[in-house]
């Protein structure tokens, strides 16, 4: 069976196999200006078997996407230099990410924060403290339309 080449954005990596195409990894930028956080995703994500790289603010996350074209990014809201809101509409207006899926992770929980977050152009927002099967879920949501054959 040949494999066909998806139309997938970031470092994933895919083989052919008798059943068809499968991804190998698909990449993550984690954002967040707390350690403690990040690493807690990280070992959520790499468990999972994503590939994950770290920035811990807005400005280290917009020089890391360009280098790094993740998959999908989670985006904390509150941060130093610049926040997350800023770092997503940053994202929306560059005709390179404006496709990259986003996902807030946020620990403000009110429904204007909420609407804020999706108004700035996140994919998906999700609230403080996130379980592991939420997380991984709505990764999954936002990466199931890159697959166009």
């Amino acid at each position: 069976m040949a494999v066909q080449k998806l139309n997938l954005r970031g470092a994933s990596r895919y083989s052919g196999n008798s059943i068809g195409v499968r991804a190998l990894s698909w990449s993550v930028l984690i954002v967040d200006d707390e350690p403690g956080t990040r690493e807690l995703l990280r070992l959520m994500l790499e468990f999972a078997g994503y590939d994950v790289y770290q920035a811990e603010d807005g400005l280290d996350a917009l020089e890391k996407i360009k280098q790094m074209q993740p998959d999908v990014v989670l985006l904390d809201v509150m941060m130093p230099h610049m926040d997350g809101l800023e770092v997503c509409r940053h994202l929306r207006s560059d005709p390179a990410t404006v496709e990259l899926p986003v996902i807030m992770v946020s620990a403000k929980i009110q429904v204007d924060a909420i609407r804020e977050g999706l108004d700035a152009g996140a994919n998906r927002y999700l609230t403080k403290p996130v379980s592991r099967t939420n997380l991984l879920e709505t990764i999954r949501e936002v990466l199931t339309p890159l697959f166009t054959v």
